[in-house]
């Protein structure tokens, strides 16, 4: 299984909008705005690492809003 969190920047204001259109990809388990440096962490669960890779370079990252990601996956059986 492919877990990974993706910390996500993005344009002001766009937050809501953002976040009600990740919840549609298929994969992703939750969705929360957050305070900090980033603005949206996002949980993804895929059978593996490969598929992770490709939701993230084909549909989050070439979201219009979505301005920088900082990915981190997690160590299968270290959970």
């Amino acid at each position: 299984m492919g877990i990974g969190y993706i910390f996500l920047s993005c344009d002001l204001g766009s937050e809501k909008a953002l976040i009600d259109e990740l919840k549609t990809i298929e994969g992703v388990k939750e969705v929360n705005g957050i305070y900090g440096v980033y603005d949206i962490l996002v949980k993804v669960e895929v059978q593996d690492e490969h598929k992770l890779k490709e939701i993230l370079t084909y549909k989050i990252r070439k979201m219009n809003q979505v301005r920088d990601t900082t990915t981190l996956i997690e160590i299968e059986g270290q959970g």
